[in-house]
């Protein structure tokens, strides 16, 4: 009988014992705020899946756990993906979040470009936000080939432009995924932007086609449009004057043509700045610049799909800070314009 009683006794304690190793390695591990990352690769199985939560020191015992999901059938429910946990989860959690596919939610990077932005702008902002190099980014929207977006089909190929695709990256605000992201990449999400907002216009495209511009046309007197208009209600009042400028022959004389030659936009031109070379400069070459000098809004698009008809062929700013227009017909109108414009900014 004692026999029987010890070995009752030591069968108990082995079992007690054994409960005591099942209760203990199901215990979560010691708590810590960094978070681990852990992936579970598509057809992996539950086996290697408790050996890598072990392994990254989320659970104390992966011999344990794998009886457990054999026991408890959870472990045919659990989904392939990144997952993020705090060591001291316990371990139902952590397969509720497999169960529920809850996933690590991808690190995203997030950029604004205004409207009326260079793409020199644009490379600043991309290289302080992504990380990609502002020179990277330029090389690669200098391609004049290998992109996927059908409206880059309509920039000429002989085109002594500045920056291939300006005027053709949609101004916006912009989230994706850091994981592989290219200068490459930045560009096309922004290329189909701009499809996508143009398709917003109804009928956009017979608009252009009775309006007797190409596309590369129509993007650059938008862009000239966007550069040189802050109040809305005049976009398509400049843009019909830049229509009848054209259709006078007459050289544009835009300001922003020359300020986007420059490194740095100046508060106010000199003489000289309007004597530079290029064929950007609308003060001495007639008709449009090569291309876009900026990324337009669509509503500068709109102005110029639909410009304002009228007789006017000049504008001058007003200086009383409305940043509004005064519009003339002649040359004489527009001269006591200026000075009417300067007589604001003494008042």
């Amino acid at each position: 009988m004692k026999k029987l009683a010890i070995t009752a006794l030591v069968l108990i304690l082995i079992a007690g014992g054994a409960v005591f190793y099942v209760w203990n390695g199901l215990q979560p591990v010691q708590s810590s705020e960094t978070p681990v990352e852990f992936t579970v690769e598509s057809g992996m199985s539950t086996s290697s899946i408790a050996d890598l939560l072990e392994e990254k020191g989320l659970i104390k015992n992966a011999l344990i756990l794998k009886g457990y999901l054999k026991l408890s059938g959870e472990g045919s429910r659990l989904m392939a993906g990144t997952y993020e946990a705090t060591p001291g989860t316990p371990f139902q959690e952590l397969l509720s979040k497999m169960n529920n596919g809850e996933v690590k939610p991808e690190e995203m990077v997030r950029f604004t470009i205004p409207e009326g932005y260079t793409i020199l702008q644009m490379a600043e902002t991309i290289a302080r936000e992504s990380g990609i190099d502002k020179k990277e980014f330029l090389e690669v929207v200098d391609q004049p080939s290998g992109w996927s977006v059908p409206i880059t089909e309509e920039i000429p190929a002989e085109a002594n432009l500045r920056h291939h695709l300006e005027g053709y990256l949609f101004p916006a605000t912009y989230e994706l995924p850091k994981k592989d992201l290219t200068a490459k990449g930045i560009a096309e999400t922004m290329l189909k932007e701009t499809e996508k907002r143009l398709a917003e216009i109804p009928d956009w495209e017979s608009q252009l086609e009775a309006r007797g511009v190409t596309f590369h046309e129509l993007m650059t007197i938008a862009s000239l449009v966007e550069r040189e208009v802050v109040a809305d209600q005049e976009r398509a009042l400049v843009a019909g004057v830049i229509y009848n400028r054209l259709d006078e022959d007459m050289r544009l004389e835009i300001d922003a043509t020359v300020q986007y030659l420059l490194d740095k936009p100046k508060e106010r031109l000199l003489y000289a700045d309007l004597e530079v070379e290029s064929p950007y400069n609308t003060y001495r070459q007639k008709g449009l610049p090569p291309g876009p000098i900026s990324s337009p809004s669509l509503e500068s698009i709109q102005a110029a799909l639909n410009p304002e008809k009228s007789d006017y062929l000049f504008y001058v700013t007003k200086k009383d800070g409305t940043q509004e227009h005064l519009f003339a017909k002649t040359y004489k109108e527009h001269l006591k314009n200026i000075e009417a414009s300067k007589k604001m900014a003494q008042q």
